[in-house]
């Protein structure tokens, strides 16, 4: 499957589009113009719905049961490194990558340099807790708008009288991670069932207003089904159907100078190949913490140990994943081509990246839920980063 295993190195993403450019093809299309990095057709309102795991690999392979999408598909863009949730959706709420707003990945350390709490401690951005996905809440020890503080496009459109809704989960509304992609309040609508995002959206788009309108739709079924029974297999395939049938019926009610724009924040692969960190003799020595999630690790050495471990972690490893230095890392622009020095400060000494359909785990430290998934996602592969951008308009 040459999908999953191609690369898109660095070198090569400069002629992709990313996520980073969506919100600002959007305001453009309310302008009455039309961005050429995303083509969006110019509308009064817009929906944008998110697909959680929806890549242009998994998309094109299981055309059969998506017709509606695969009718719909206008480009393909990168979701950006590493690609994953936390990190794409806030450049496609910022309009900037990474190396910017900061939300490196599922989790990483605030400075690098820091010699006590609480900046020693790891943070799960998404779910916004301490070290791990089912630590204690992180929103005592970390400011999300500090953590996080690029405004971007979002309240400046709202600024200029854009009417913003959210239909997403209720339990996001507030959440450490909310706070620090979305910078408008909105209106929010929740919902978590396929109807209740129809609903949502539909129920917006009737309000009467003379402005511009941006609804935002979120939904992470298709992400949880590739997580634990794997890509392509019958149950994700199944979600699939589902979301073909959720936005067969959005175009069909679309109302007159309305655009639906849908996209994914990553792609997903099968991992067959296991490399435990904390299992394998001395992998961990001279490792103060090990960051990131599965396909991208963040591994943070003990005061010059870098160079042996690094030594170390490829001679394990082989050609099953990239180990870098940090200033590699930073030279070859895998965060964005611009990263400021506090973004810089939570870059792990080493960055290690899964290559083919290998995982890097820790499983007596991750959750067990995690560790035992069979998709993940956030590497270079094609399968992970590339994702449709699906256009309609009423």
């Amino acid at each position: 499957m040459s999908e999953v295993i191609d690369e898109l190195h660095p070198w090569s993403w400069s002629s992709y589009a990313t996520l980073a450019d969506v919100l600002p093809a959007i305001d453009a299309a309310f302008d009455g113009e039309q961005s050429a990095a995303v083509p969006i057709p110019a509308s009064k309102d817009v929906v944008l719905l998110l697909i959680d795991g929806l890549g242009d690999s998994l998309l094109a392979a299981h055309a059969d049961v998506a017709p509606t999408l695969t009718s719909l598909r206008s480009t393909i863009i990168r979701a950006g490194f590493p690609a994953t949730t936390a990190t794409s959706i806030t450049s496609l709420m910022s309009g900037t990558s990474c190396g910017t707003h900061g939300v490196i990945g599922y989790s990483f350390r605030t400075d690098r340099d820091a010699t006590r709490a609480p900046n020693r401690q790891l943070l799960n951005a998404l779910r916004w807790t301490l070290d791990r996905s089912d630590g204690r809440s992180a929103l005592d020890t970390y400011v999300p708008e500090e953590i996080q503080p690029i405004a971007g496009l979002l309240p400046e459109m709202a600024g200029r009288g854009v009417d913003v809704t959210y239909v997403m989960p209720g339990l996001y509304r507030g959440s450490g991670f909310s706070r620090a992609a979305f910078r408008v309040d909105g209106t929010y609508r929740p919902a978590q069932k396929p109807a209740e995002i129809l609903a949502g959206i539909t129920e917006s788009l009737a309000e009467s207003g003379s402005g511009h309108r941006l609804v935002y739709a979120y939904w992470p079924d298709l992400d949880a089904a590739g997580h634990l029974f794997g890509p392509g297999s019958p149950q994700w395939v199944k979600t699939l159907g589902v979301v073909d049938r959720l936005v067969a019926d959005l175009v069909s009610g679309l109302p007159r100078d309305t655009g639906l724009v849908v996209t994914g924040d990553h792609g997903m692969i099968e991992a067959d190949n296991r490399i435990d960190i904390d299992t394998t003799d001395e992998m961990l020595k001279g490792v103060e913490a090990v960051a990131g999630e599965m396909r991208v690790r963040h591994v943070y050495t003990r005061p010059g140990a870098r160079d042996a471990v690094q030594a170390f972690w490829t001679d394990v490893v082989g050609d099953h994943a990239h180990v870098v230095a940090r200033e590699q890392v930073l030279d070859e622009e895998w965060f964005g081509e611009e990263v400021t020095d506090v973004v810089a400060e939570r870059v792990g000494d080493l960055v290690a990246v899964a290559r083919g359909t290998t995982i890097l785990t820790r499983s007596l430290t991750d959750p067990q839920i995690e560790v035992n998934m069979a998709g993940h996602h956030g590497a270079w592969t094609a399968a992970e980063q590339l994702v449709p951008v699906l256009v309609a308009r009423g």
